[in-house]
């Protein structure tokens, strides 16, 4: 009778321990999953002249989307922001590019990733080059 219930207790604690660990795993696959949906678009700008013409060439992972522009944000989905010289905003959905009103000598250009919607990603860059 006693190693009857030695044997219950046993395979009981044995249950529960398994029990643990699974839920355990289950909680850092979770937490991986949460981290990834929340990563943020990588971004490298750089300028390219070609006789008096200057183009902007841009390499992201951010999936440019024109047929979405303005409409709902999809994660990792969206456009870009330019703005050269402090200048106007223009949102950007295809490349080459080629940039507008530069002046003789320094310029600056900004980019940053937007979703469809228009809200900010987050991750931005700005680039002086002479003209």
């Amino acid at each position: 009778m006693k190693k009857l219930a030695t044997s219950i207790l046993t395979s009981i604690l044995l249950l529960t321990a398994c029990g643990t660990s699974s839920t355990n795993n289950f909680e850092v696959i979770e937490t991986n999953s949460a981290t990834k949906e929340e990563q943020k678009p990588t971004l490298h700008v750089e300028t390219k002249q070609e006789g008096d013409k200057v183009f902007l060439l841009v390499d992201t992972d951010l999936i440019i989307s024109k047929e979405k522009y303005g409409k709902e944000k999809i994660n990792g989905q969206g456009h870009i922001h330019v703005y050269v010289n402090n200048g106007e905003k223009q949102g950007v959905t295809s490349f080459p590019f080629e940039l507008k009103d530069l002046k003789n000598g320094s310029n600056q250009v900004k980019v940053s990733l937007h979703n469809n919607d228009h809200t900010p990603y987050g991750v931005s860059k700005k680039i002086e080059f002479t003209y």
